[in-house]
This record gives structure tokens, sequence and C-alpha cells, in this order.
């Protein structure tokens, strides 16, 4: 990497930096980084680019992105068929979308990658270090597991490139929908994890703005969540120096001047394509907190591509204490979505949903009629409740309904 750009980085991410674990041995974790420092990118710049081309088309109006997948990836489940379970449940979502709301659709999955996982508390109920997805530790409950284990850095790499290459294999081959790379197939996850994220930097020529530019090869699209977001800190500082399309998800305590500023330090040429803003707020929010929101960054003039992620703030937890989410109210706060968009005259361009092609038990509601009783029997998440595949394609016929045209 060119010397005024590694001190960038550096800068970048001495900034203060939450939700990072304590790894116990420095060392071991600068060796690991120097590993993949040297490894093939899990995904190449020149698909990086074809995202983004597609996302302008969404930020003009004239797509619709379509992002979803696990809440938390695990190895032991990145196999052949979870993956193909995930891709077919989103090229069948797609096919709805587009067939009827009438827009081409962008799918990216939430594969290939999304190993890390924020947490609201350092610990757990026990005392013991809270899971962080397998990308740090362990999800039993014992102390051995939970130890930060750089290492696992390693492993996330192996099963994010061999992720990649069952998605490139299913997609060549036509497995799972006829394909091709016209039609394409992307990967994102959260940049959570910074020592990965800064190990998988690769300095690419030819960026289209005419200089040399560090992408992010550990997927095509990254995000900011909302609990990294903050303006000073380093997540926000190294996305701003990234080639890849970036996400920040906006809760309902983002003001609209924090908006803005994230849109004039994450798109500062006003590029369409570079900056997805992802709304969380709770179907009981959306309408109130996000028209000054948009109304705000839509007078800045950059073209922003709009997303929902319904699910987030929609998380509840029962009595006996499962997580969960209940259709109705995800299916609400899409209808807000749109309809704030509608009344401003905005696109409403994305849904980004946590889901998996498995007939899990972790979501109330939809199709299935599911209720409290049912969660034990099928709830495998690592982390949040996500949509089964019988939810996911009701969900995409609901939204297509909402946006078709009037």
């Amino acid at each position: 990497m060119p010397e005024h750009l590694g001190a960038a980085v550096d800068r970048a991410l001495a900034r203060p930096a939450p939700q990072q674990p304590q790894w116990p041995d420095p060392e071991a974790v600068r060796g690991v980084r120097a590993v993949l420092e040297g490894v093939a990118p899990v995904v190449t710049a020149e698909e990086v680019d074809r995202l983004r081309a597609h996302l302008a088309s969404v930020a003009g109006g004239t797509a619709f992105l379509l992002q979803g997948g696990d809440c938390a990836e695990t190895f032991a489940e990145t196999t052949e068929r979870s993956i193909a379970g995930t891709v077919d449940t989103l090229h069948r979502m797609a096919s709805t979308l587009t067939s009827m709301a009438g827009l081409p659709v962008v799918r990216v999955g939430r594969l290939a990658g999304q190993y890390a996982k924020p947490r609201s508390s350092p610990t757990d109920a026990l005392g013991l270090p809270a899971y962080r997805g397998d990308i740090v530790n362990g999800r039993e409950a014992t102390a051995g597991a939970r130890a930060p284990d750089p290492r696992r850095m390693l492993r996330a790499y192996v099963n994010s490139a061999s992720a990649m290459a069952v998605i490139r294999a299913l997609h060549a081959t036509g497995t799972v929908v006829p394909g091709g790379a016209d039609t394409g197939f992307f990967t994102s996850h959260e940049a959570l994890l910074l020592d990965y994220e800064r190990a998988m930097l690769r300095v690419v020529d030819g960026h289209e703005r005419g200089e040399p530019k560090p992408y992010d090869l550990s997927a095509h699209f990254l995000w900011i969540g909302e609990r990294t977001r903050r303006p000073d800190g380093a997540h926000l500082a190294f996305a701003e120096l990234l080639a890849n399309p970036i996400g920040v998800k906006i809760g309902p305590t983002t003001t609209p001047e924090q908006a803005v500023e994230y849109v004039e330090r994450l798109d500062p040429y006003d590029e369409p394509g570079r900056l997805t803003l992802i709304s969380r707020m709770g179907s009981g929010e959306v309408r109130r907190v996000l028209p000054p929101i948009v109304e705000k960054v839509a007078a800045s003039g950059h073209a922003v591509v709009w997303q929902c992620d319904p699910m987030h703030g929609n998380t509840v937890q029962t009595r006996t204490g499962y997580k969960t989410r209940h259709f109705d109210q995800v299916l609400d706060e899409v209808r807000g979505f749109v309809e704030v968009h509608r009344a401003l005259g905005t696109h409403p361009g994305g849904l980004h949903v946590e889901l998996t092609g498995a007939d899990v038990t972790e979501c109330l509601g939809g199709p299935q009629h599911l209720s409290t009783t049912d969660l034990p029997h099928r709830y495998t998440t690592a982390c949040d409740p996500r949509l089964n595949r019988t939810q996911a394609l009701e969900l995409a016929s609901l939204t297509a309904e909402i946006l078709r045209p009037r």
C-alpha cells in the first residue's frame, strides 16, 4: 500500500473504535493480519465497481435493492446447502418484486463474511465475554470458547472465500437460477471487526476517479452499524477511505443533521451508488422520524440509496426469553417507509432483511401464523431471529404490492 494511504488508514483506525474484542495477545493479531494481507481477495475490484453502477440505478429511481441473509453466519453452517437456500430465496424474492413492481432488482446477500456481531453488553448473563460472532469467539457458554481468538479471522477468510466460490458456481451453472455476469449476485457484511477489514484492503489502480484507491475486498458492499456510526469513530473514518459502496444504518435517534454529515463525509463527490442510508426505525417510529431526515438529505443534493431494514427496530423478547419479531410489524415498517418516500417524492429504493432459506421458527406471524409456542421448535439462529423462506417470500410479495405504481 502506498505510504500516504497506509498513513491515512492508520489515522482512521486510531480513532475510538467501539465493539472491538479485547484480544489477549496483540502480537498474535498482528501475525494474523500479516497473513491475511497476502491472501487472494474474496471478491474483485471489478465486481465492486459493477455493483456501484447497479446501485447508481437504484439511487436514480430505476431499480430496487434487495439485501438479505443470515443475521450471523457460522462456520458450521457455511455449507453449499445453506448458501443455495439463501441465494434461491433471494432470487425468488427478486423475481416477485420485478414482476409485480416493475423494477429490476439488485441482489446482495448477507453472505460470505457476516461473521462479526455487535453486542449490547460486553458480557452475558453468566458473566462470560459476549459471543461476538464466529470470527472472534465461540457460542458455547464456557470461558475457553468465549476467549477472543485472532486465529478465527483466518477461518472466517477461508469460509468466506469458499462461500463465494459456491455462489459463483451456483450462478454460473444456473443451479439456482439462470444467471451470468449481467444479472449479478453480490455479497455484503457489516464492517465491524476492524483488524479483519484493514487486512483485506487492496489498492487497485485505475479507480474511476483516476487515482489508486483502497478496496476492502472482503465483500462487495459494507455497512456501518447503528452501534458504530459515531461521527468521531474509527468505523466512519475507515469507510471514508474505501472505494466500495457503503451503507450506514440509521435508527430512531438519528438526527437530520447527523444524516447529512454521513452523506457529506461518505459521498463527498456526489457519486450515485456510493452511499446507502438504511433506516431501521421500528414500525412505531418510521413515519415520525424518517421524514425530516429524508427532506434534509434530499435538500443536500446527494443521490443516495434509501433502504429499509424493517427487522432490527421491531425486535422484542418473549416471557420465555426468545428474541423475536412479528411479521405484521416488519410489514408495517416497510409500508411506513414507502409512505414517507411517496409523500416526499423520493425513491423507496431497497429492502434489507435477515432471512434464511430454512424452515426455521424464529419470527412470529406470517403465512404460517407462527406463535410463541412455535418458537422453540426450530430456533437455530446464532444471534437475532430471521424470517424463514415462506415468510420472506410473502414479505416480497406484499412489498411488491406496496411498491406497485398506483
